[in-house]
């Protein structure tokens, strides 16, 4: 089982919000310890560090992106990516659908976000942090 994490799990994850927290850590754990092949997309780096910027300094961002991108695969961006999001209109929102064409290129079997709702039209499977838990423990 490959997957593509969403942006909102890494920040999760990285600013520790709320009752995410937990679910968040769990998979991030599950990358971490190489349990299953995880990646982000290149993208999901500068909008973290735009994000970021309401709970971390400039060098505390720096530092903790930076280990995040040691501990995932990075997937490009491209032509062919940026062509076949703005050709696909089943997206509404661009960012998403950058996702899910560099979900297809690593290739993932499933997008974990937060956002189910957001990847409705995804050709590639979706699930909740919980849900990529729980199916986890069942194998």
């Amino acid at each position: 089982m490959r997957v593509l994490i969403d942006t909102n799990v890494i920040m999760d994850f990285i600013v520790e919000r709320g009752s995410f927290t937990s679910d968040a850590e769990k998979v991030i754990g599950l990358c971490i310890e190489k349990r299953i092949p995880c990646c982000i997309t290149a993208h999901t780096v500068p909008n973290l560090f735009y994000i970021l910027r309401k709970h971390l300094s400039i060098e505390e961002r720096r530092d903790v992106l930076l280990k995040i991108c040691k501990m995932f695969t990075v997937v490009g961006i491209d032509s062919n990516k940026l062509e076949s999001a703005l050709q696909d209109s089943n997206f509404e929102d661009f960012e998403d659908c950058l996702q899910v064409q560099c979900a297809k290129d690593f290739p993932a079997d499933f997008i974990v976000t937060r956002n189910v709702k957001d990847f409705a039209n995804s050709s590639v499977s979706v699930l909740e942090p919980v849900k990529l838990i729980a199916k986890l423990s069942e194998l």
